[in-house]
């Protein structure tokens, strides 16, 4: 299928020729992109593109508008946000200077995920480039560690071509942010619109056009079909490559019709339909019990854009020690045997190779009863299931959790900030679709989840959005609240407050002797009521009655325009099942609450292991 870039030169620019700015040419190739909207915090460095985009919605009729966040972390979450719900590249517009430095955060967190955004900040003038002058910062230095690539843009005539390359970049092969430097005497330049080109990348380029071709042949498709005919307790492992890779739809015709179990990643979450009879749910360091249990019996592991990282693998040796015959499609070579030794792999287009094994096995005849697999599966999410203190008189966030998801049934947007919060919404919720569940998986980025959702709202305007955060998390961007509603976005809040950093206490009381080492914040006094109702929210309630908590729920959902509720929530609520860092599943403590296979007991890791 063609892409946009192509469709448009397949035929002459309609602008090609037109004199303009190097700023009104970076905001042509923008539309030409399908940008639709752009976050972003406006500066002297910037200005000149800010204005050309002004112009250009003037004359388009708002066809690309500026969002405003309360600070540059905050525009690129925005973009992280709109690019994880949409599968679309979202875009930055920073200054130079704090401004690029602000969004190092969200440029390592999307790389982190494989997100594609671009972010555009300014510079100063290429003159002035390395004599410290105001409000300079070494963009491609800082930037080049964290980035899928950096651009700095000192000869303007390549300005139009290195604007494509860097949507191009973003979103072919393993998606992740590029940054775009560009200074402000190439954004006030005088040129011709040529209307195509790219820069030459001759290396990237050949290894996308080996990606694209490197089909499943025929004998890796027996090989592959000759371990699986041996399994006994076959059991996918799907990652977020899964849905970088717009594959879920493969994934889920590739389980049903084989009849394979399958475990998902924190990433993963709604690569399969978690109501879903072969669904096992998450696995990994907060995993249901069943998952993990699922991974230590099966006999046959299937990684499918994952990437055995340390919150799913601790011990490597041990996960997954029954497995006779693990296979590994991924798009990324270098996360083959990375991690995990595995006797098949293949990397390519994820869709094309699940689609190749599924027609191979049409073709051979492949046919086996699993059924009594799938029975045992059945049974371990019966006996291992979720649970939690329901008799408890203080609220437990898993019950209000329970109460959301019951009205929401799978189909909201639901964004989190990091901490236990982040955990009792991945196990608690249940997701449809793909693209319904944004985190902040490989970095952990606090502060997340109200930007990204934000953003989320913007793609998916007709979707229910939710944010579900921590006292602790919402904190860190907590100046969002008021671009919802300066907006008018119908994104709903919930802090779920345990006063205090829920998940680090957790850790400390488990593996530090309770020493509670600046992470119990019960002592200050923040209002979120106060503060929400201060950022234009209508409807703004703190929930501390038990009995209340249905009634209130239903309001909450049902109010239409912004919402925020703040839950006081039992503060000595744990997060489980726990597998510790570095450890087995035959480790995993699993609480008061859920069955354990065998009794644990809880060590503290070693030092080099922590978080």
């Amino acid at each position: 299928m063609k892409d946009r870039y192509d469709m448009i030169n397949s035929a002459a620019h309609p602008l090609a020729g037109a004199g303009m700015t190097g700023a009104e040419m970076l905001v042509q190739v923008l539309a030409d992109e399908g940008v639709d909207l752009v976050f972003g915090y406006s500066g002297g460095a910037i200005l000149p593109i800010y204005d050309a985009v002004f112009r250009y919605n003037q004359q388009h009729g708002q066809s690309m508008p500026l969002i405003v966040p309360a600070n540059e972390q905050g525009a690129g979450f925005m973009a992280a946000g709109y690019a994880r719900a949409s599968g679309r590249v979202g875009v930055a517009l920073v200054t130079s200077g704090p401004g690029a430095t602000n969004t190092v955060t969200p440029v390592r967190d999307c790389m982190a995920d494989s997100v594609p955004i671009v972010v555009i900040c300014g510079q100063v003038p290429t003159t002035a480039i390395g004599t410290d002058a105001f409000q300079e910062a070494p963009v491609p230095s800082i930037m080049g560690a964290v980035a899928k690539h950096v651009f700095l843009v000192t000869d303007p005539a390549k300005l139009e071509a290195t604007v494509r390359t860097a949507f191009e970049i973003a979103r072919t092969g393993r998606p992740g942010p590029v940054v775009l430097d560009v200074p402000k005497d190439v954004q006030n330049w005088q040129g011709v619109f040529q209307g195509s080109g790219q820069l030459p990348v001759p290396g990237y380029r050949q290894r996308m056009s080996r990606l694209g071709a490197n089909k499943l042949p025929p004998a890796a498709c027996v090989d592959f079909f000759a371990g699986l005919a041996a399994a006994q307790r076959p059991l996918i492992y799907a990652g977020g490559g899964v849905i970088n890779a717009n594959a879920a739809a493969a994934l889920r015709d590739f389980s049903r019709e084989l009849r394979i179990p399958v475990v998902t990643t924190l990433m993963g979450i709604g690569a399969v339909d978690t109501t879903d009879e072969l669904s096992m749910r998450m696995l990994g360091m907060h995993g249901a019990a069943y998952a993990n249990y699922a991974v230590d019996d099966c006999d046959c592991l299937i990684a499918i854009g994952a990437r055995f990282d340390d919150r799913v693998a601790g011990n490597p040796a041990k996960f997954a020690g029954n497995a006779r015959f693990i296979a590994h499609l991924d798009i990324d070579a270098s996360e083959i045997n990375k991690v995990k030794a595995v006797n098949w792999s293949h990397v390519g287009l994820m869709p094309e190779a699940l689609l190749a094994l599924l027609e191979h096995g049409r073709r051979s005849g492949f046919k086996r009863d699993w059924s009594a697999w799938i029975a045992a599966c059945d049974a371990l999410r019966r006996k291992y299931a979720m649970n939690y203190d329901r008799d408890s008189a203080l609220i437990q966030p898993n019950y209000v959790i329970e109460e959301i998801n019951r009205l929401t049934r799978g189909e909201a947007i639901i964004s989190t900030g990091v901490g236990q919060h982040q955990m009792w919404a991945a196990q608690y919720f249940d997701f449809r679709s793909p693209r319904l569940w944004l985190t902040s998986g490989s970095m952990g980025t606090m502060g997340f989840g109200l930007p990204a959702a934000v953003g989320a709202q913007f793609a998916a305007r007709d979707r229910l959005v939710i944010d579900i955060d921590g006292d602790a998390s919402i904190r860190m961007n907590l100046g969002e609240l008021e671009t919802v509603t300066t907006y008018d976005l119908p994104v709903k809040v919930v802090v779920l407050n345990n006063f205090g950093d829920g998940m680090v206490k957790q850790w400390q009381k488990l593996f530090f002797k309770g020493r509670l080492s600046a992470s119990d914040k019960s002592l200050h006094t923040k209002d979120f009521v106060k503060a929400a109702q201060a950022d234009g929210f209508k409807y703004a309630v703190r929930l501390a009655d038990k009995a209340e908590v249905p009634r209130v729920i239903r309001e909450f959902i049902g109010f239409k325009g912004p919402a925020f509720l703040e839950v006081l929530i039992d503060p000595d609520a744990g997060v489980y099942p726990m597998v510790g860092p570095g450890q087995a599943y035959d480790e995993m403590i699993t609480g008061d609450h859920i069955p354990s296979r065998t009794p644990v007991q809880i060590k503290a890791p070693d030092a080099s292991e922590m978080f």
